[in-house]
């Protein structure tokens, strides 16, 4: 798949900051910098939503990752996973997200929250009440909060990203496990 939005020339300075924390330019910045508002506040809000502390970071991440697989976004989920990598979270579980329902790697909370991940990523939202109950009961109301918001963040940036056609930049491929794919999905991925 090709951009659907060409990329737009990025202001030095940033470019080299964006080399120096991910050894690449990202390629939603480099297309949403078209308009500067737009990805000056994507990246400011991104910047806010990853000082959160209620929830846990690895049930945070495996949300994200269910997300971008449920969506598509092959970008998202590499780069998710590269992430998972340096904040040395449990790379065996962060690769068998994609196909989290059949892998034995998680426990009861963990699948909750891929569930809920996927829950709310559906349209319509499927969101049961007994699953809202179990992970308020697991999580409290803060971190139950927080995950909630932070999965309608991912929701914003997958879509977004699948919307302009940006693919995988390849950050997984320093990974030492390979990520598991997500069968029928487009732009994910596939099992190695």
């Amino acid at each position: 798949m090709a951009l659907r939005v060409p990329k737009a020339e990025l202001a030095p300075e940033l470019g080299e900051s964006m080399i120096k924390q991910f050894g690449a330019v990202p390629e939603p910045l480099e297309v949403t910098s078209h308009n500067p508002k737009v990805a000056g506040t994507s990246l400011e809000l991104g910047g806010r939503v990853g000082e959160w502390d209620a929830a846990d970071e690895s049930l945070k991440s495996f949300a994200h990752m269910a997300v971008a697989a449920q969506v598509g976004c092959g970008w998202c989920l590499d780069l998710g996973y590269f992430q998972a990598q340096n904040q040395n979270l449990d790379l065996a579980k962060a690769s068998q997200v994609p196909r989290w329902r059949e892998s034995e790697v998680f426990t009861p909370l963990e699948r909750d929250v891929l569930e809920y991940a996927e829950a709310m990523t559906s349209t319509p939202p499927t969101v049961t009440d007994e699953l809202s109950a179990r992970l308020l009961d697991g999580l409290g109301p803060a971190a139950m909060v927080e995950l909630t918001v932070f999965i309608a963040f991912s929701n914003f940036a997958t879509r977004s990203n699948a919307a302009f056609g940006i693919e995988s930049q390849g950050f997984s491929d320093s990974c030492e496990i390979p990520l598991a794919g997500r069968p029928g999905t487009p732009g994910v991925p596939s099992a190695a």
